[in-house]
């Protein structure tokens, strides 16, 4: 198990946590925060973004240009328009465990260990 930890880097000495630095540095814009709660469920134009999240077509499409060279971010063309896509698993867990450790400082009970009454039930 030890051996397991040593091979995906999360040992203090990892070389990975410079990386996992930049990371969170890439993370630290609340439009890109946006951007990736809103690509949660499937890929997006670049104008549907834009409206999500209230802001410009060209601010979105500098914002995801960013997250696009970290990785975060993949596209598909068709025709001239571009979609953009979660690459992976990871940024969408990242950014949903911020948001639980944001409410966690609220104080009290957060949202997210409140218990949901199972589906069709009321």
């Amino acid at each position: 198990m030890d051996a397991d930890k040593k091979l995906c880097g999360l040992e203090p000495d990892s070389q990975y946590v410079e990386l996992a630095v930049e990371v969170f540095a890439m993370l630290a814009d609340a439009t890109r925060i946006r951007l990736i709660l809103a690509l949660r469920d499937g890929e997006q134009s670049v104008n549907h973004l834009a409206k999500i999240v209230g802001k410009s077509p060209a601010a979105v499409s500098q914002h995801l240009a960013k997250l696009r060279l970290a990785r975060f971010v993949g596209t598909r063309q068709e025709g001239t328009r571009v979609f953009y896509r979660l690459e992976n698993e990871h940024a969408r867990q990242l950014v949903s465990d911020a948001i639980f450790q944001a409410e966690h400082s609220l104080g009290g009970t957060p949202r997210h260990h409140h218990n949901t009454p199972a589906e069709g039930t009321s």
